[in-house]
């Protein structure tokens, strides 16, 4: 053990209006403002925001005790990485301004000698059409330069509107499909060709952890829509918030 912390999160979903979104805010800054001093990273796998979209000059409004958790932890001397997921995709410079560093998945990182593969887990391995076809949509930055010429009470209402409804069109969670999953193919087909210890994602909103045939362990991050959810890896071991090494 090095005595330096790790923490892992994803899905937060800042700003979705489903269950309370006050509370989930408030959680997620408790859990920033908690980190012990001997944290050395954060890493934030996507969609800790619901939506976030940066114009020219405009960024989003809110979410100011958590950036000021953020700033505070980066003060400290913590590193803060972030990826953006499928519903925080536009972020352009603002997060880079304040001291965060993005990341683009898949991305191999080495911590104490342990090698982690990490992203959000969207859109990797064999995934149906219709999420790649969304993923390019979004990603593409003809179409991005057309949506900044709606205006931010628009652009806002409509997106926020569409998350929320999908949201809610859910009756059951997702289940994880084990083997079958498009990302479990993705990390057995990275493992073949690069060594991995761990792969961690979010997207899912459930947690998981496989063991892969390459003696690679995929783990997937639960959401905050009605709790806390979080990784820590101490130098040795991968701890969940349950307090379970995994």
């Amino acid at each position: 053990m090095t005595g330096k912390l790790t923490y892992f999160v994803s899905d937060v979903h800042l700003g979705l209006d489903v269950n309370d979104p006050a509370a989930r805010e408030a959680r997620f800054v408790s859990f920033l403002e908690s980190l012990p001093q001997e944290t050395a990273a954060l890493y934030m796998l996507g969609d800790v925001w619901d939506f976030w979209y940066e114009y020219r000059d405009v960024v989003p409004k809110g979410y100011v005790r958590v950036f000021a958790a953020l700033q505070s932890l980066m003060d400290r001397g913590v590193e803060v990485y972030f990826f953006a997921g499928n519903h925080d995709v536009w972020t352009y410079s603002y997060f880079e301004s304040m001291g965060m560093k993005k990341l683009v998945q898949p991305s191999l990182v080495e911590i104490d000698g342990v090698r982690f593969c990490l992203g959000h887990g969207d859109s990797l391995g064999p995934a149906p059409f219709g999420s790649k076809l969304v993923h390019a949509v979004f990603h593409n930055r003809v179409l991005q330069f057309l949506f900044s010429f709606l205006h931010p009470w628009v652009a806002f209402r409509i997106a926020t509107g569409w998350s929320r409804s999908s949201r809610l069109s859910h009756d059951t969670e997702y289940v994880f499909r084990g083997a079958d999953e498009p990302l479990y193919k993705f990390a057995e087909n990275y493992a073949a060709s690069c060594h991995v210890d761990h792969f961690i994602f979010g997207h899912y909103h459930q947690e998981v952890h496989m063991d892969m045939p390459s003696g690679a362990v995929l783990h997937v991050l639960d959401d905050w829509m009605d709790g806390v959810s979080y990784f820590c890896f101490d130098g040795k071991d991968l701890i969940s918030s349950s307090e379970d090494r995994i």
